[in-house]
This record gives C-alpha cells, sequence and structure tokens, in this order.
C-alpha cells in the first residue's frame, strides 16, 4: 500500500501547480494591457518605428503566452480534479485536500 504522505503531496503539488499557473496567466494578460498601452503611447508622441516595432515584438511575445497558459492551466486543473476525486474519501478532512478543493473552487478556466 502506498504511503499516506503520497497523494497527500500529490495534492499539495497539483494544487501549487494550479495556482502558479493561473497568476502566471494573469500576470500575461496584465502585461499584454500594459504593454499594449504603451505602444499606443509610443505612436502617439511619434516615437522612433524601430522601439515602437521593438515593443509591438514584446506584446506579441505576450499574446503568444496567454493561450499556452489557458491550455497548460486546463490540464493541470483536470488532474488537480482527478486527484481530489480519487482522494476524497481518504483524504477528503486533510488541510491539503482542502485546499485543494478550494483552488478549483477559484480558479476560473476560459475557452
Amino acid at each position: 500500500m502506498a504511503s499516506a504522505s503520497g497523494p497527500k503531496r500529490q495534492l499539495y503539488i497539483k494544487t501549487g501547480v494550479v495556482k502558479r499557473i493561473a497568476k502566471e496567466k494573469k500576470m500575461y494578460e496584465k502585461e499584454v494591457m500594459d504593454q499594449g498601452a504603451k505602444v499606443e503611447k509610443m505612436k502617439e508622441d511619434g516615437k522612433d518605428e524601430h522601439d515602437v516595432n521593438k515593443q509591438i515584438e514584446v506584446l506579441e511575445e505576450s499574446k503568444i503566452m496567454i493561450p499556452d497558459c489557458k491550455r497548460r492551466l486546463k490540464t493541470a486543473y483536470a488532474d488537480l480534479t482527478n486527484l481530489v476525486e480519487e482522494t476524497k474519501e481518504e483524504f477528503g478532512e486533510t488541510e491539503e485536500h482542502k485546499n485543494a478543493r478550494e483552488m478549483l473552487k477559484t480558479t476560473v478556466l476560459e475557452d
């Protein structure tokens, strides 16, 4: 039989993965908004075209990361959901299980 710490440790790890990816996605979304505003301001101010194009590249790189984060978040969310379901009888009252359920409840998945 597997040690009791195995599934609890996996709950802890997978909860952390969902939290980290959700935070990363939010950071890229904010970066896209901030960078977009910066590019517009540079254009309005008549900044050098080369500098504007460099900032547009940065903006595009950030935009590319958002779908990747969404895909990874969906996978991590599904993994955590499955683990929570598999471990609810044996570990349902543990702190790790409660944290995992709370993370699933508060994480927003998008298409």
